[in-house]
């Protein structure tokens, strides 16, 4: 079993089903649920479910919903040694639209999680022992984040980088990145240029392993995916499925590339596998719902789509 370090991110996902997105000073009327979420969080569940032993670190604030959160991870068999509880902040909170075709908007309102320390992560160190992969994002501190590609280049690990929200990343942080998995929006936001076809989304792949990271993914949403590896250039094409809800279905994505990388898959693998993963993820309402076993993978990868 392969071990991955998370940089976990905790967001409650209030979420509220309309028929569109409400125009300025507007009012809809839709249907509310809540679900446990944040990239890293729903990272750390899906590379779990998906067979790996997984580790996270972050910061939850000292309310119900980082309650739910510490007894989520411990009901999915995590270890949270490196969680910590804040004893000042709230657990942070994201705000979502989603339409009757799936597509999300989101606010998010990060709270603890943008007070996680490069303490936190020097306390931390021992999660990083024997880890095959880290992987991080973008919704804690510029410095956390940063603090814990450093600790896991040190320790040998493979780090990924899942730059989202989309945002500037300087070169301090590209420079200690093995693999980057940005969507269209972020990797724009990256290159400063536009990706809107698959050839200028595989020249922005070119330009990112320019800054620093060898290997480079692309979401393309109901495309798949396109990335490259060393000398291997891969198109993973869009599996169909019954799409209700696309929250998650990124985080899933990664999770299942990086624990298929650390398995030692081959890079082509790794990516069919990841695109599967993200198209379960939109079967289901909500994120730590939504994301798919090892076993739900492996049935959609030999059937090829489901109706």
């Amino acid at each position: 079993m392969v071990k991955i370090a998370v940089l976990g991110s905790f967001n409650m996902d209030l979420v509220m089903r309309a028929e569109r997105r409400p125009e300025a000073g507007e009012t809809l009327q839709g249907e509310f649920a809540m679900f446990l979420g944040g990239k890293g969080f729903n990272q750390a569940i899906a590379a779990r479910r998906l067979g790996a032993e997984v580790v996270v670190a972050g910061r939850v604030g000292n309310d119900d919903f980082g309650r739910l959160f510490l007894a989520a991870l411990d009901r999915e068999g995590i270890d949270r040694r490196a969680v910590v509880v804040d004893p000042i902040a709230g657990t942070g909170v994201a705000s979502i639209i989603v339409e009757p075709d799936g597509t999300n908007t989101i606010v998010q309102a990060p709270r603890a999680n943008r007070n996680v320390t490069a303490h936190d992560i020097e306390r931390a160190a021992t999660i990083f022992v024997g880890a095959h992969a880290a992987m991080m994002q973008l919704e804690t501190s510029a410095l956390g984040v940063i603090s814990f590609a450093s600790a896991a280049r040190l320790a040998g690990a493979l780090t990924v980088l899942n730059p989202a929200p989309a945002a500037i990343v300087g070169d301090e942080l590209m420079s200690l990145i093995d693999v980057v998995v940005p969507n269209e929006i972020e990797a724009e936001a990256l290159i400063h240029a536009s990706v809107s076809s698959t050839e200028s989304a595989f020249a922005a792949v070119d330009a990112l392993r320019a800054r620093g990271p060898e290997t480079v993914v692309i979401t393309l949403g109901e495309q798949g995916a396109i990335g490259c590896a060393r000398d291997s250039r891969v198109r993973a094409g869009a599996l169909q499925v019954e799409v209700v809800d696309t929250v998650g279905a990124g985080d899933a994505f990664c999770a299942a590339l990086v624990v298929r990388l650390a398995e030692g898959a081959a890079f082509a693998d790794a990516m069919h596998f990841a695109v599967a993963a993200g198209a379960l993820a939109c079967t289901k309402h909500g994120a730590e719902p939504s994301m798919p076993t090892r076993d739900e993978v492996e049935a959609l990868l030999q059937k090829g789509s489901m109706p």
